[in-house]
């Protein structure tokens, strides 16, 4: 594999506890060159904690956190501003205005494009000479976004880029993401959210956390197409000891009925299943938001991770 075709963000093994609680549990990721990744869970899942250590922020206990091949906690400078980054809880200083942010952000990120600053507060609406105790909670969201774009990054990790924002300024904010990649040069964007309807309009690859593991991961239009849930009839009173469904990712057994959320990549892995005597088997296509439902909304006692 040529640098080119390493994944840009990377972690392997990664885990991290607070106060003997495991938030982050042997996570794997890999977030191609050029691309945009969705980063989705319920809340406690892990994400923040993962873009914490991603941006050198926190350190992992376990396994390593890589950005542009480097752990951001100890690399220089010189990779540290190709990178930018937006919080959940994005602390601007109060008295400082978006103008004077700027000014301060120029002088650290050596690609900082102040054309692009003025279009994008006036894009959001931004008045650039109001402190920032002056603004909403969803402006100065939109403030930490132009700061991050503008300075001309080749990365940018957002986690919930579009808390507090309106339907109009959350449209906005993904158009700019896909603009961000498409203004020359090998651009990658990591953003995590709960709203998968801008998930589906924008990434292209997506990750599926849960108790700090990655329960699904790969391109959207792939796991789109390729899981589905399962579910086999026995005509005994129960199931099989034994049995199971190829691909399987979550099971739920109820009396003869076997139901499995699992990654079929071809119609004739069910074939075996469908040739057993006395059974009936059924699948039905999963959505994003299907699965993201099935897979975290009704957990069954012993989830299978």
């Amino acid at each position: 594999m040529n640098s080119t075709d390493e994944p840009v963000i990377a972690a392997s093994g990664l885990s991290k506890s607070f106060r003997g609680n495991l938030a982050v549990n042997g996570l794997d990721l890999a977030v191609p060159r050029g691309s945009i990744y969705g980063l989705i869970g319920r809340n406690g899942a892990g994400k923040t904690t993962t873009l914490r250590m991603l941006m050198g922020l926190l350190r992992p206990a376990a396994g390593t956190a890589r950005v542009l091949g480097h752990e951001l906690w100890s690399a220089p400078r010189a990779i540290r501003q190709r990178v930018a980054y937006v919080s959940q809880e994005q602390q601007l200083p109060p008295a400082k205005c978006t103008a004077d942010l700027c000014l301060d952000f120029s002088h650290l990120y050596e690609n900082w494009d102040f054309p692009l600053a003025e279009k994008l507060a006036k894009r959001f609406g931004i008045r650039v000479e109001s402190p920032m105790a002056a603004l909403s909670g969803g402006d100065r969201r939109k403030v930490a976004v132009l700061l991050a774009f503008s300075a001309r990054p080749e990365v940018i990790i957002l986690d919930e880029p579009a808390a507090g924002l309106d339907p109009i300024a959350r449209r906005q904010l993904m158009e700019e993401i896909v603009d961000f990649l498409g203004d020359g040069g090998e651009r990658t964007v990591l953003f995590s959210t709960h709203i998968l309807e801008d998930l589906e309009r924008v990434a292209e690859h997506v990750g599926i956390m849960d108790r700090g593991r990655m329960l699904a991961a790969g391109p959207l239009e792939d796991l789109q197409s390729g899981m589905r849930r399962v579910q086999v009839v026995f005509d005994s009173p129960a199931v099989p000891e034994g049995f199971s469904i190829p691909g399987a990712m979550r099971t739920r057994v109820e009396g003869p009925v076997f139901t499995a959320i699992a990654r079929i990549d071809s119609p004739a892995r069910l074939e075996e299943i469908r040739a057993l005597p006395g059974v009936r088997v059924s699948d039905f296509p999963l959505g994003l938001q299907d699965l993201f439902i099935e897979l975290l909304g009704n957990q069954p006692e012993n989830p299978k991770l």
